[in-house]
Order: structure tokens, then C-alpha cells, then sequence
């Protein structure tokens, strides 16, 4: 029977008003945009009396969300970035000689002193004072090994130890070097993620791309260079033994040492050890702050671990400097003056209060694990994003068009039903897309403009099938009611398998080709119900209203 349970047509309606609600933020942009900044910048500690008249450019009280606008459609910023992964495997060596010495020390009495040699960036080469020990000395390193932490490397060590000659080669197992590359790829994507969400930019898209490449799209930003300043700095934070102090970067520093310019002090330099007390990764907060005569500095915390070797380091060496480095260069070098529990203290040096607050926005998202080198750079202008807006509209407006003056043509009465069904279908989709936080695109705006063509199929087959019982001599409610059921299957089947696609596209695809099968999907089912449920039931109100004698379709 042609009818529709009360309950069901208000679920119906409340669908529809939710949908549109939620859609209805994208009509005022703009005012919704700013309304948005000023709450988030209040959220942040913000002026709440300075910002209350931007608040108030929308009410509180309706959704806000809004659908984000692709780098190709608000102009921004592009990069793709290259991890270099090589850099990691020397850093992991490095920091092996501590352990390596502390172990080998201990065994004196059977393998003498131990040296640690010149060599290759990815090795460790140790020679020691007894060479009819070196077998027993590269057993006990071997000891030290540990099983690498992934399935492709599962049952493998983190280093090989060989003896060559008259020392005793340490290296990393290829097993771990893969291994390292997939934690630094991901670490990188991670770290690069949080200094773009601490700046406020809107929607970025970063993402994986090969095995150590990152895209890295950010709307709204003015230019390339200023998206690698956010991002290119590595803010690789270290605490340092000092060894001695030098006026020339060429001096010898010993096996084990480095030398590293001061910030502060022009034509000074540091020879520290190698091997670091603590790193930037053990710090769990950093905070812009002021020193004791009130200028710009940085506190940091420590988590328990680093806190334990901070402290056990402070209080066995009272009376010596140590060194704060920050990417190789070294901002201060106070000297130990007592225990330093806790994990706690104060970065101090020239900074101005935008530098140090900067600074703590670096250290707090952390160090880059190994350095980027960015392949592919474009700025796009925000003139070419209001291009692309304008085109993107102009299509939309002549599909939209083109559609509803078809329905009306083709179907009378009923072509526009099926018209104030589209423009609720329209709705729907910005309003899923609100709902989201979905970012739209080109390709998603010629998704939206499919979807347009689809949601009308549907209805064209429902009204075919309407007149093909119309001529056949059955009555206007039952020619209506087996429109619809017998127009069904065939619905529901070219849907599945649209919907079919537009998942694998999404599933396979990355970028341009992920937005267009979001916006496709999603008018995929928006089309499905209007289709079936909004336009049955403005039928179904109107036929109660006319209760035609004879249907013209």
C-alpha cells in the first residue's frame, strides 16, 4: 500500500534537518571561520574580552564545523620530503661506546685498556691492549646485543661484532637497519604532524609516500619556505660532558669527541663527548619561562628515566661543566654547582620571547630523528585557489542547472519532487562532510558533481517504472507504489557497485583520488536516501493532498 508509518516519516524529516543543519555553517563561511579562530585562540589562553566580538559572529548555539578547503582550492603550501634514514644508523653507534667502554672496563684485568679508533661514520672500532683477547672481547659485546623489535627481523640481532685485524668492528645488523628505517619514517611523519597541528594551521595532509618519502600539504599557509621553517628545524636538544674548551673549530678532540661552536660566545668552542647524559627524547615538557633576572628562557622536564640519569650524572659530577647543545650548537655551559633531582630545569641564552616560546613548540613536538631533504616544493597563491573555487562552482551551478530543467521537462509534477530532493541531496553531502571535518578538493567537487548525474538516475528509473504501470492500466496509488519496488533492485545493485569502486579508490588511492572517492561515497548514500525515503514520501504527501484520479508523469 502506498503509506508510510507516522514514526518513520519523522525520522525521515529529522534526518533531513540534521543533515542540513550541520550543512548550514558552509553558507557563512567566512563569519563561521573567524567565530571558529577566536574560540580556539580562547581555548589557548587567548584575550576572552578582545575576541568576544568575533564569537559572537555566530551563535554558539548551531554546529560550527565546517568543510575544510583543500591547498588547491584556499592556496597554501607543498612539499615532499625525503628522510634521511642513513643518519640514524651513526647516531645508534655512537651511543653504543658507553656501554660498550663501561662493559669492557670492568673486564680489564683480561683484555687491558680499550681505545676507541677513528673509523667510518655506521662503525664502532675498538681496539684494546692484549690482541691475543680480541675474540673474548668481541664475545662479551656480542652480548650486548639485543633482538631486533619487528616481524621481518624477528630471531635477528641489533649488531654484528666481528674482529678485523687488530680491533674489534661493531656495526648494525641489516635487520636493524630496516627496522630503524620504518621506526624513523614513522617517528618523522609523527613529529612533523604535531609541529604543523602546534601552529594552529588548518586540515594538513601528511602522509607516507614509498618507503621514505612524506607529502606534506598545508592550506593556508603563505609560501614553502615558511612551511620548512615549521618543519625543517630538527631542535635536536643533548646534555654533553665537557672535555675542554677551544678558540678553533679544527681542534684535535680525541677519539670519542666533537667539537661544537658556542652560540653565546663568538670564537668559542666546546670539546664534549659524543655520547649524550640525556636527549630531547626523554623530555616530556618544555615550556616558554623566564630566568632569575627575568629574561626569555626555556624549562624543560624529564620523564623518569631521563630524570634518574640526569640527576645520578649532576650528582657525581659537582664542580664540572656540562654543555646544552641544540642542533650541534651549544647555548649554554653552566657549571654543576649541586644534586639536580627531579628532572627539571631552565634553558637560559639570548633568546627574545618569541624565540623562546619557538623553541619550546619544537622541543615539546620533539627532534626530527634524521634530517629532510625536500625533493618537490610549490607554493600555490590564494588567486589560484579563487580560481579554482570560481570553476568549481561554475561547474557545479551548470550540472545543478542542467539537471533540475531535464527533471522538470521530462517529468512535470514529479521531475520537481525529484528536484527538491537534489538540492536536499546537496545538502546531505556538506553536511556528512561538516560532520567529517573532511577536507574538499577539486576532484571532491567533481565527485559532488557525479553525484548530482546519479541521484537523478535514480529517480528517472522510479519514474519510468511509474509510467510503464500508468500505461499498463493500473490506478495512480498502485502505479506509484510498484514504481518504487520494482525500480528498487535495480537502485540498490548500481549503488553497491559505484560504492564498490569508490572504496577501492579510496583503499589503493592517496591524495586527489582519496578526496574524490570520499565526496562519491558519501553521495552515494545520500542519493540511496533520498531517493528511496525523501522522494517517496513528498509523493505519498501529495497524492494524500490530490488524491489524483489519473497520474501524469
Amino acid at each position: 500500500m502506498l503509506q508510510i508509518d507516522t514514526w518513520k516519516r519523522v525520522l525521515i524529516w529529522l534526518t533531513v534537518a540534521f543533515g542540513l543543519t550541520f550543512a548550514l555553517p558552509n553558507g557563512f563561511y567566512s563569519r563561521v571561520e573567524t567565530h571558529n579562530d577566536a574560540v580556539k585562540a580562547i581555548d589557548l589562553g587567548g584575550d576572552a574580552a578582545s575576541l568576544q566580538d568575533q564569537v559572537a559572529m555566530w551563535p554558539s548555539y548551531l554546529p560550527s564545523g565546517l568543510v575544510n578547503l583543500g591547498l588547491d582550492l584556499r592556496g597554501g603550501a607543498h612539499l615532499l620530503a625525503e628522510v634521511k634514514v642513513a643518519d640514524v644508523y651513526a647516531a645508534r653507534i655512537k651511543g653504543m661506546w658507553p656501554e660498550i667502554r663501561d662493559m669492557l672496563r670492568e673486564e680489564r684485568a683480561t683484555v687491558g685498556t680499550i681505545r676507541l679508533q677513528k673509523s667510518v661514520e655506521e662503525e664502532l672500532r675498538v681496539k684494546i691492549s692484549k690482541p691475543e683477547q680480541l675474540d673474548r672481547a668481541a664475545s662479551l659485546i656480542r652480548g650486548l646485543a639485543r633482538p631486533v623489535a619487528s616481524l621481518t627481523g624477528a630471531g635477528a640481532s641489533d649488531i654484528e661484532v666481528r674482529v678485523d685485524g687488530e680491533v674489534v668492528v661493531v656495526t648494525l645488523s641489516e635487520a636493524e637497519k630496516l627496522a630503524s628505517d620504518e621506526r624513523t619514517v614513522r617517528q618523522s611523519l609523527e613529529i612533523i604532524r604535531r609541529r604543523i597541528d602546534e601552529v594552529g594551521t588548518r586540515e594538513p595532509t601528511i602522509q607516507r609516500q614509498g618507503a621514505d618519502r612524506i607529502l606534506i600539504q598545508v592550506p593556508g599557509v603563505g609560501s614553502a619556505a615558511e612551511l620548512k621553517k615549521i618543519i625543517g628545524t630538527t631542535a635536536q636538544l643533548t646534555f654533553h660532558p665537557v672535555v675542554s674548551r677551544a678558540s678553533d673549530a679544527g681542534a684535535p678532540a680525541g677519539a670519542g669527541n666533537f667539537v661544537v661552536p658556542s652560540i653565546d660566545e663568538e670564537g668559542v668552542f666546546y670539546i664534549l663527548e659524543s655520547a649524550p647524559v640525556v636527549t630531547g627524547e626523554d623530555l616530556v615538557d618544555a615550556q616558554p619561562d623566564f630566568d632569575q633576572n627575568g629574561r626569555p628562557a626555556v624549562s624543560f622536564r624529564f620523564n623518569t628515566a631521563g630524570a634518574r640519569r640526569f640527576g645520578d650524572y649532576t650528582a657525581e659530577n659537582i664542580g664540572s661543566p656540562f654543555a646544552i647543545v641544540l642542533d650541534n650548537e651549544v647555548i649554554s655551559a653552566p657549571v654543576i654547582q649541586s644534586h639536580i633531582p627531579g628532572g627539571s630545569g631552565i634553558i637560559t641564552g639570548n633568546f627574545d620571547l618569541e624565540e623562546s616560546t619557538n623553541l619550546a613548540v619544537l622541543l615539546r613536538a620533539g627532534a626530527l630523528p634524521a634530517g629532510l631533504e625536500f625533493l618537490e616544493e610549490r607554493t600555490i597563491g590564494p588567486q589560484l585557489g579563487a580560481d579554482n573555487i570560481d570553476a568549481g562552482k561554475i561547474a557545479c551551478i551548470v550540472a545543478f542547472a542542467g539537471v533540475l530543467v531535464f527533471m522538470f521537462l521530462s517529468y512535470g509534477m514529479f521531475g520537481m519532487f525529484a528536484n527538491v530532493a537534489l538540492v536536499i541531496n546537496v545538502g546531505l553531502i556538506f553536511g556528512l562532510l561538516s560532520m567529517l571535518g573532511a577536507t574538499l578538493t577539486l576532484p571532491g567537487i567533481a565527485g559532488i558533481v557525479l553525484t548530482v548525474g546519479m541521484a537523478v538516475d535514480a529517480n528517472v528509473l522510479i519514474f519510468e517504472r511509474i509510467r510503464e504501470e500508468v500505461k499498463s492500466g493500473k490506478g495512480p496509488a498502485r502505479s506509484i507504489d510498484l514504481g518504487y519496488e520494482k525500480a528498487l533492485s535495480a537502485i540498490v545493485d548500481a549503488n553497491i557497485t559505484t560504492f564498490i569502486t569508490a572504496v577501492i579508490l579510496y583503499a589503493v588511492g592517496s591524495g586527489p583520488v582519496r578526496g574524490f572517492a570520499i565526496t562519491l561515497g558519501l553521495g552515494i548514500m545520500t542519493s540511496v536516501f533520498t531517493a528511496i525515503f525523501v522522494t517517496r514520501l513528498i509523493v505519498i504527501i501529495w497524492f494524500e493532498r490530490r488524491k489524483p484520479k489519473k497520474l501524469e508523469v
